[in-house]
């Protein structure tokens, strides 16, 4: 082979040696490339073997590489697919990275030539330009240095280009491009950096000019992979159950870094669920990276004004894998990002379909127990929602409960009125964040007074009997101080914290399951998501002594849940009737769902005394869940 290929590159070098013109350069490349179909095969030989050496080139071979390349392109027309399959795969082995400029130029030239000559090329091409979204394994440390990230620059804006002159040329090139890129991304995950880089260059498609015709493939596969990788996170990896514990005292904050707004004095960092536990798994630390890079790409579109338009993607994503999903622990914070950043309409949406969600009938009992979870973390965590359209969607899930009640007698059996009993722990959850921030609006005070909670929380179903008791006890101790209850609802509600349906019934049916939205664990993540999230140590409950009990502002009360309705919004109310007109499609899922329970079925220890809310519930140790 080495004699050969000095002998081929001696031949070639001829061609620069003897000084051919353009045109003759062109009928010695087809001269060649015919002569396979008549039987030599020398020339051909030696051409293929330019092609190949891409190791340690002298100026002279660069030059006979490029000279050659070029030349090809114009005779492209004279390559056959199966005479001239060792010279075509040569070609798309052929790496951009391994090159400097002049080569790729003469290399993206060849390439955009051959998929605009023959439908039949089409799908190499693209395969190529995409494989070199990565890099070689050898140059990940190069990447690190200035000279690398403009060497990734150079490979990188050729690539995009090519596509793009390739895509206006071939009419159905897109639609190849998206599942070339969706396949290739099941193939590339094994290490952060060049997992990262893939997913840039996929996310650099997707606000491209060709987003209209991949972005959509393209953003469902990512949002996929990414809870592909979750799941891989056992939760094994993250706590260390300690049932001594009761699952209020498990808020978790940053435990290296802690901002400003919070308070550190507030702050408890247990050790089952401290960050440090995931350092070292890779797994976790590429998807950090991952929802990281997914998060600045919702910022550009933001900035472009098309985060609607991505928004609506994310959303039947959503609907369709997120919400269904087998102990989801991080994916879902992209939509909590995307909804963080334009809470007017696309943080209004989110909330309005997850309620329509849960009081459709339509909908199995628990993707509506799901969206229920989903909406009570949602709106108690969510620092951008406003006071008044958490009101609101207070009272559409207080009433279906009303409404609920009017048609059940007191059989108390929480298998037949699951999803009641989880949309009255899901309001009961809210109120916990939320109770006080509404009562100092006097317009929201007025609303949360008139609402029918004692009535549902009094009934012949008793779900105070059958909820979390934790929750149960966090929200009557609020709404006794707040006087939310009439003097004999208060009396009905005594001795109701704790019975033998409560200790059972959450880690069957997953009353008790995990709250989607708790404070994040990945750390990267966790820097993008503090300044728009609720953590417990910042809510002000009912009972605390400390705050003055009357005079507190508008301004106060927004330091923590902005309420930008009263003057600066529209009405959330008319807001979240237009958007429950909408009807989105929601794929129905198996019984396999049941698995999302992570809390353990065990009854935990409360202390009356101090009760805090929790950020995320331990994993499920009854059978039911596994």
């Amino acid at each position: 082979m080495g004699v050969e290929l000095a002998n081929g590159q001696a031949q070639f070098q001829d061609m620069e040696d003897v000084n051919f013109t353009d045109a003759q350069l062109l009928d010695y490349m087809k001269g060649t490339l015919s002569s396979v179909s008549l039987g030599n095969s020398d020339r051909y030989n030696q051409l293929v073997s330019v092609i190949h050496h891409r190791s340690h080139l002298a100026p002279d071979e660069v030059a006979l590489l490029v000279t050659s390349l070029k030349v090809l392109s114009g005779a492209v027309s004279y390559i056959d697919i199966v005479l001239h399959e060792s010279l075509l795969a040569a070609i798309f082995k052929m790496n951009l990275w391994d090159y400097g400029p002049d080569v790729m130029d003469a290399l993206i030239e060849l390439i955009i030539s051959l998929a605009v000559s023959s439908g039949k090329y089409v799908d190499s091409c693209l395969d190529m330009l995409v494989n070199n979204f990565m890099p070689p394994n050898s140059f990940v440390d190069f990447l690190k240095q200035p000279r690398g990230l403009t060497k990734k620059d150079e490979v990188l804006s050729r690539v995009h280009t090519a596509l793009k002159d390739i895509s206006d040329l071939v009419p159905l090139a897109p639609l190849r491009l998206e599942q070339i890129v969706v396949q290739k991304m099941q193939r590339v995950f094994f290490k952060e950096s060049l997992t990262t880089i893939y997913v840039e260059n996929m996310l650099r498609l997707e606000k491209s000019a060709m987003s209209e015709f991949v972005g959509r493939k393209i953003l469902t596969a990512l949002i996929d992979k990414l809870l592909d990788l979750d799941v891989e996170i056992g939760w094994d990896d993250i706590l260390q159950d300690d049932f001594s514990k009761g699952i209020f005292e498990m808020e978790l904050e940053d435990d290296d870094e802690i901002t400003d707004d919070i308070n550190e004095d507030s702050v408890e960092f247990p050790r089952e669920l401290s960050r440090k536990s995931l350092c070292g798994n890779v797994i976790a630390e590429t998807l950090d990276s991952l929802i990281v890079l997914t998060f600045e790409h919702l910022e550009s579109c933001e900035l472009g004004g098309r985060l609607n338009e991505v928004f609506d993607i994310l959303l039947l994503s959503f609907q369709r894998t997120v919400l269904t999903a087998y102990k989801s622990k991080f994916a879902q914070f992209v939509i909590f990002y995307a909804c963080a950043l334009d809470p007017e309409v696309c943080g209004a949406r989110f909330a309005v379909t997850l309620a329509d969600m849960f009081v459709s009938c339509n909908d199995p009992p628990l993707t509506r127990m799901s969206a229920i979870s989903y909406l009570a973390s949602y709106l108690s965590r969510g620092k951008f929602l406003s006071t008044s359209l958490v009101t609101t969607i207070l009272k559409r899930l207080v009433d279906w409960c009303l409404e609920y009640c009017k048609t059940r007698d007191g059989d108390l059996n929480p298998k037949a009125h699951k999803v009641f009993y989880s949309g009255c722990q899901a309001i009961m959850y809210v109120l916990c964040f939320r109770m006080r921030s509404i009562l100092e609006i006097p317009r929201l005070k007025s609303q949360l007074l008139l609402m029918p909670i004692g009535p549902v929380l009094t009934h012949r179903l008793n779900p105070l009997k059958v909820c979390l008791p934790s929750i149960v006890e966090e929200f009557l101790r609020q709404a006794k101080v707040a006087n939310l209850f009439t003097p004999s609802e208060t009396f009905v509600f005594n001795g109701l914290l704790e019975s033998e349906y409560s200790k059972t019934f959450g880690g069957m049916e997953r009353l008790d399951m995990f709250f989607p939205f708790d404070p994040c664990l990945l750390k990267r993540c966790d820097r993008y998501l503090r300044p728009h999230f609720v953590y417990w140590s910042m809510v002000r409950p009912t009972y605390d002594e400390d705050e003055e009990d009357e005079g507190s502002s508008d301004e106060d009360v927004a330091e923590v849940f902005p309420d930008r309705i009263e003057e600066n919004l529209m009405d959330d109310e008319a807001m979240a009737r237009s958007y429950g007109e909408q009807d989105f499609d929601i794929d129905a899922f198996d019984s396999a769902l049941n698995k999302m329970s992570i809390t353990p079925r065990n009854s935990l220890q409360y202390r009356r005394d101090h009760v805090q809310m929790p950020s995320r519930i331990r994993p499920s140790m009854s059978p039911e869940s596994l």
